[in-house]
């Protein structure tokens, strides 16, 4: 017999919606951008997360991570993460305060990456969007908006799956909140 996910509270509930929008200014970086390169101590022998955090993308970006705010969200080209096989991209991204990274395609491995580490990711199309621009994502309805702008982009809902990964901060407490669950299962 598989488990099922328990129902969501209020208070569940509450942090859900929460969750599912994400409000911030748009920080924008080129195409074919590797974490692997950027966001890595591979090219940083000896430096930590923490270190690695106050410089990452500063080789495509000059002072981007010193200019990032807590809760913007990346604005990126074409196959973002490309050749991105390290999770410690994602950690350092976090310890930026990066909220969720858009752009209109990504490299896989750094796509299943983020999921598994709690980071929104969501594929669409980036046109207008300008650094500093102030954004809204609704992750459950599937939208991006520029309201001062007035761009709204209609993306595809993340599954609930996926919603849930991200809700609990990542698969590992996901699945550490709910052992018994199995691919079977669709969340509530």
């Amino acid at each position: 017999m598989r488990a099922r996910l328990p129902v969501a509270t209020g208070v569940q509930r509450l942090r859900r919606l929460q969750m599912n929008i994400i409000k911030g200014s748009a920080r924008v970086l080129g195409d074919e951008v590797s974490t692997d390169i950027h966001c890595s101590s591979k090219y940083l022998p000896g430096k930590d997360t923490a270190f690695i955090a106050t410089v990452a993308f500063d080789n495509v970006a000059p002072g981007f991570a010193k200019a990032f705010v807590k809760g913007d969200v990346i604005v990126a080209g074409e196959n973002f993460g490309i050749n991105s096989s390290r999770e410690q991209a994602v950690h350092v991204m976090h310890r930026m305060g990066v909220a969720a990274i858009i752009a209109p395609s990504f490299g896989r491995q750094f796509y299943r990456n983020a999921i598994n580490n709690g980071m929104p990711v969501i594929e669409c199309d980036i046109g207008g969007i300008a650094a500093g621009d102030v954004m809204e994502i609704d992750l459950a309805g599937g939208r991006i908006t520029v309201p001062a702008k007035t761009i709204v982009r209609a993306v595809p809902p993340l599954p609930a799956a996926v919603q849930a990964v991200l809700e609990a901060g990542g698969l590992i407490p996901f699945l550490q909140q709910h052992p018994d669950w199995n691919l079977g299962e669709k969340a509530a």
